[in-house]
Formats: C-alpha cells, structure tokens, sequence
C-alpha cells in the first residue's frame, strides 16, 4: 500500500493585506495543497494566518475555477460564453486593442488592474505594457492613498516603529482597523504583550467589533470624528501635565503653537462631536499620559473617509505629545512602505513611461466609462481594457455606473480572472489566470519588515496562465519590445532585486523572509524624522507630502494645518438620517473569498447593524428585510439589532457579491467616488442614507 507523499513548502500570502503573512503549505505528490499554516520561522507572523488562508485548500482546488479561454456569446451579462483557444483570445484582445487605437489613440485602451495580488511581478507587470503602448494610465484611489498622506504628513515618510514591539508595550493602542478580522497578527502580538508584560489594549473605531471585543479600554466613535477625539485628548495631555516638553521642544516643529490652539478643543467640545462621554475621554488620555510604552496601531479605516488624512494626522499627533516614540514599545506604525525601495524599472517598463500620457482614477470607473468629460480629463473615451486582479463591478464605487458602463456594447472587455466574477460576466473575452502557488513572485510585507519570495509549488489545472504569460502574448501580438517580456519571473524577480541592491532570487531564497527592520534609532526617528527640518509636523503642509502618489485631487487648499475636526464628511439630512459605513467582513477580502463555501457559511446573507433605538424608530426587527438607498441608489439588507454603535449610524460588514442582495444590487450602489483630499481616494465608509422595512421578507439564499 503507497502513502502519498506530503511536503513542507514555504511562500507568502499574496492577497490585500498589510501582513503578507508567512506560510508553511503541506504539499501531496507535488499536485495537491492541503493544510495552510502560518509559519513559526518568520517572526513577525509568529506562527499565526488568518482563517480564511488556513483554509485555501478548497479555494485552490474548487471545482469553479476558470480553466479554458472563453468568448461571450450572448448578450452582455448574460453568462453565455464559448469556449475557445489561447491563440484566438489573445488574438482578439490583441486586434480589439488595435482597433481602438486606430479609431481613438492609444488612451482609448485602459488596462484596470488591482491588488488581488499583492505580488509585484504578477500586480505591476500590466503597467509595463501600459506604458510601451502609451495606453491611459492607472491611478490607484481605492486603498491607501488617504491615509499614506496623513501619515506621512507627521513624520515625513511612511514608515514607523518596528511592529513587533507591540508585544513590548504597556498599552497597544488600534485604532481605525478590526485587526481581529483583517490583520490577525497584530492581536499576535499585542496578546503577547498582555500575556507577559500586563499590557492593556484600547480599540478606537466606530462600532463594537471583534477587535473591540477583545479590548481592555473601548471607545466607540461616530464615523468621521476621530479628529475631534484626538484633539480632546490631546487637550487633556496638555492641561494635565503629561505632554513631555523636553521632547516637545526637540523633535516637533510648533508645540506651543499646538497647545494655544488645543485650549478650546475641550473634552466637552470634543464629546459634543464624536459622541464619545467626557469621563471616557479624559480616562482615555490619563492612559496614555501615564504609559510611556504606548503603541498606536494605525489602520485603514482612516483611508475610508473624505476628512481621512486629516484624521490620521491627528492620531498621529498623541505619541508625540507625550514622547512615545523615545521608548522601546513606544510611538506608532502604520505601514513600512518606505523602507523596502524596491526598483521597479524593469517590473513596470519605468524606463519607457511618458508622464504625458493621461492618468484615469480607478475609483472613478464608473464615471469614467459613462463617458463623463471631467473623468475623462477630457480625452478619448474608454473602448477597451484587460482587467486583471481586481473586481470592479462588485467592489468599486457608484455601483449603478459602473453597471452602465460595463453594459456598453461598444466597449471591448478582457478579464484575466480565477473564477466567474461579476466582473468576468461582462466581459467579452475571460481568461483563466492563476493562483499564487502556481506561479512565482516577489513580496513585501506593508504591515511589517519582510521580503519574500513566492516560489510555484503547484501545477495550475486547465490552461490556466499567470498575468505575466498574458502579459508576453499580448506584448508579441502587438509587436511590443522590452527585456522583461523576453523573461521569466524568476528572470524578472531576481533582476529587480539586484537592481535595487538586494541580491538576487537564489539567496532571498535561502533566507525564506528577508528581515529589513531599520535600527531602532531610525525607527523610533530618534536622529530627527524624515522632514527636511528633522522635526515631527503637528503643522501639516498638505501641498507637499511625502508620498508616491502626488497628484492632487479633492479639496486639499481646505485642510486644516494643525490637528481638528474636519467637518467635510458627507452629512446627514431630513431625507437621509443615516451614516452607513461598509466595514470589511471577516471571512472575505473584498470579493476575495465570496466563492469559498467555508466563507460563505460564515458570513451568511448580507446584514446591516442597527441600534435598537433606532431599529424601533423605523419599525424594523431582528431579522427584516431592510432597504438601504440615497442618491446613487439602493439596496437591501437583513437588520441585525445590534447596540455596539452610537445612534444613527448604520454597519454593513462587505463585500458580498451583488447576486447576493434581492435585487442583485450591491452595497456599493450607495457609495460615492468623489475624490479625497489631498491625493484621491474613495470615502467607502462614509455615506449619508435612508432605510426602512422592506416587505416581502428577503429571501434565503442558496
């Protein structure tokens, strides 16, 4: 009787997420994936990977998974689709791109992709074919950029104290992000530190959540007002005697400037704007006052809103008034972006972009393919794209658009996808793509310190291809010349990696994860911070930020310089009493996951957290049918009464499939794609609605 043989194989988790965990896969025969656990030899995943990875074995191996090129064959949206060769889908890509360039110019071509991968070769390598081709370019608005500029507006790059030494501080502070549910090795570490030093947790964010759950000191705010907050706080550090002067007047650019205009940002005046009752706040700040070893994790939730940087900034602000960041344990992190300095020349053909070419907002695709004028930059409209890694139809915002766009039947769509999205439904062309154990990459770790390599452990079934395969036949049919289309990704990977003074793929290899960790001087910015001056910014310069994304878009000139309630939120009214935030689900990544029947258990039908009170008002109960609506459309929802949220304020845990709300009308419909200040960025979490009892009952779903 054989035994089938089952292998230890190391890689990284690739999909959108700051911790890019560390992972240990079982391997049978070479062919079959089995267990997924997080590895114990890297230290800052420490053994831990969320559940949903854990289980990746039945995403992996899942019966719907696209194995062969298709060609619609009925109508848009249809789901009718033929199957048909590689040659003859990139053929008609290739000669759809052509045509349209004939017709419109190169801009007329938009090649849309996103972090489904997180890896740099199979996420970035569309650019390079992008630039060659002078095709409109990509502006990435929907996950970052909001809060990267906030950051970075105090300590002068984004970059902060080493994470891991959460499990060295008295008081963890995690605010703006359900780490529970979206970055589980922060809990890792901050129950370490619980566990051996007696530390306290305190959860900042706007509702009851599975993070708060599991925090020692709660605060629950009304979304959009973490800046009031801040400001109380730091008015009670001030009148309290715990801001550090010696520190204050070293490493900060205007204290005093700081302190004069804290004075009338009372406890009181800050409650009457965050909800938040004055004895919590004044509570909350002793806490930090009175702990040197505070540690704020900083989180994503600031990049939802349109007063978000401003937010962030002001968060940031704490630890530098009580000097924090001098101890070990101490000051705050966000994201290590800053310290990788990756060289993606090669990746994104660098050395053959034309600044000139036009540059479309990815949050505005649906703007965009509606032909608006403004989010055109008054150019060509959009006739064709390839979508790879990203699943706009679901996850983008102004939902209704987007539809209408998609449904052009003038518009040529590829989609380079894993399985039937909604996104795929409307495409004209869908191509079944890899995953990331099929196929070879380069990663980093925003959450932490780490690069990695993501070797092929497995064969993909079918006729499955990576993006960068796709990405050479494209490049051969259109007549493209660059190096890196002549390459593997393993060619590519360790290219880059020497070009920017790392090595190369054999020795990252060897070394499983490679630790970049600064010294603890330069993390702590303890030789001054990374402004020109070497000081901490309480006064914030929004016209110029250190981050890679500088084009200005929202109302910037409008900021607040020093830290303060940003009143720019979009506001209720008579005709839409509600805030709605769309707070991610712990089972899914986006749209990641909705087809894994283990997530999908889990979560369920989509829900909407209501307060009780204002449940009564409405006349819903535990379990109705609700419809959410404003301006930019409606949807419905199961009510699930839940008394963790401040009044008025309405949570749906996304991102369902649109399928799966009565209707087939996501929760996106209801979101908007202005542009946030200073950088662009999409508001996700901030949006003024309706709702009311919605009869019949919603019915079950499958």
């Amino acid at each position: 009787m054989s035994h089938a043989e089952i292998d230890i194989r190391h890689s990284t988790c690739p999909h959108d997420c700051p911790s890019a965990c560390a992972l240990d896969v079982e391997v049978i025969d070479g062919s079959t994936i089995v267990r997924v656990r997080g590895s114990k030899l890297q230290t800052y995943t420490a053994g831990v990977v969320c559940a949903k990875v854990a289980r990746y074995a039945e995403r992996i191996h899942h019966p719907d998974r696209l194995t062969y090129p298709l060609r619609r064959s009925g109508p848009k949206g249809s789901g009718q689709f033929a199957r048909i060769t590689w040659d003859e889908a990139l053929d008609e890509i290739a000669a759809r791109f052509e045509a349209a360039e004939t017709e419109f110019g190169p801009e007329s071509v938009w090649p849309y992709y996103y972090a489904g991968t997180m890896g740099l070769v199979m996420r970035d390598g569309i650019n390079r074919l992008a630039n060659i081709r002078k095709y409109s370019r990509f502006y990435s608005t929907i996950c970052a950029n909001i809060a990267w500029s906030g950051y970075a507006a105090g300590t002068g790059k984004v970059a902060g104290v080493d994470p891991r030494e959460m499990a060295k501080s008295d008081l963890i502070v995690i605010w703006g992000t359900n780490v529970v549910s979206t970055q589980v090795n922060v809990m890792t570490h901050a129950a370490r530190a619980r566990k051996e030093r007696g530390a306290r947790i305190a959860a900042v964010d706007i509702y009851d959540n599975d993070t708060m759950k599991q925090a020692d000191i709660r605060i629950i705010l009304r979304p959009g007002t973490d800046g009031a907050f801040a400001c109380g706080v730091m008015h009670v550090l001030f009148r309290d005697g715990y801001a550090d002067r010696d520190y204050l007047a070293r490493y900060t650019d205007c204290p005093d400037e700081l302190e004069r205009h804290l004075a009338t940002r009372t406890p009181e005046w800050a409650s009457s704007i965050c909800d938040v009752p004055v004895a919590e706040i004044e509570a909350f700040a002793h806490a930090i006052g009175e702990t040197k070893r505070s540690f704020f994790r900083l989180g994503y939730g600031f990049t939802r809103s349109r007063n978000g940087a401003a937010q962030m900034h002001a968060a940031l602000c704490i630890p530098a008034i009580t000097g924090a960041w001098q101890h070990e344990g101490g000051g705050a992190f966000f994201n290590n972006g800053a310290i990788f300095g990756f060289d993606k020349t090669l990746i994104e053909g660098l050395d053959t972009l034309d600044p000139t070419t036009r540059v479309l907002d990815q949050s505005k695709i649906g703007r965009i393919l509606t032909g608006d004028a403004e989010a055109l930059g008054g150019g060509a409209p959009v006739k064709a794209m390839l979508i790879q890694n990203t699943n706009p139809m679901t996850v983008a915002p102004e939902q209704t658009l987007v539809g209408e766009g998609f449904a052009r039947e003038d518009l040529f769509v590829a989609v380079h996808e894993q399985f039937m999205t909604e996104t795929a439904a409307m495409a004209d062309i869908v191509l079944p793509a890899t995953m990331f154990l099929e196929h070879d990459d380069l990663y980093y770790g925003g959450g932490h310190q780490h690069i990695s390599i993501g070797a092929r452990l497995v064969a993909p079934p079918g006729e499955c291809r990576s993006n960068h395969e796709v990405l050479q036949g494209l490049a051969t049919r259109l007549g493209v010349r660059h190096p890196a289309f002549e390459m593997t990704p393993r060619d590519v990977i360790d290219a880059t990696l020497k070009k920017s003074g790392r090595g190369g793929i054999e020795a990252l290899e060897a070394e499983l994860w490679r630790d970049l960790q600064p010294d603890f001087r330069t993390a702590h910015f303890l030789d001054g911070f990374a402004h020109s001056d070497g000081k901490f910014h309480f006064r914030a310069d929004w016209r110029h930020v250190n981050v890679p994304r500088q084009i200005k878009l929202g109302p910037w000139q409008s900021m607040p310089s020093l830290p303060d309630h940003w009143p720019v939120t979009e506001q209720t009214d008579h005709a839409h009493p509600f805030r709605l935030a769309t707070s991610p689900a712990r089972s899914f990544l986006n749209t990641t996951f909705n087809e894994t029947p283990s997530s999908r258990a889990r979560e369920g039908t989509p829900t909407v957290l209501i307060h009780p009170a204002d449940a009564e008002t409405i006349g819903v109960g535990e379990g109705d049918a609700v419809t959410l609506g404003n301006t930019r459309g409606e949807t419905t929802l199961t009510a699930k009464l839940d008394g963790g949220l401040r009044r008025g304020v309405l949570i749906a845990e996304s991102v369902f499939p649109n399928s799966a709300h009565a209707g087939g009308r996501g929760i996106n419909v209801l979101t908007s794609a202005d542009s946030v200040a200073p950088h662009g960025g999409a508001a996700f979490h901030d949006n003024k609605v309706w709702a009311k009892k919605t009869l019949p009952p919603l019915a079950k779903r499958d």
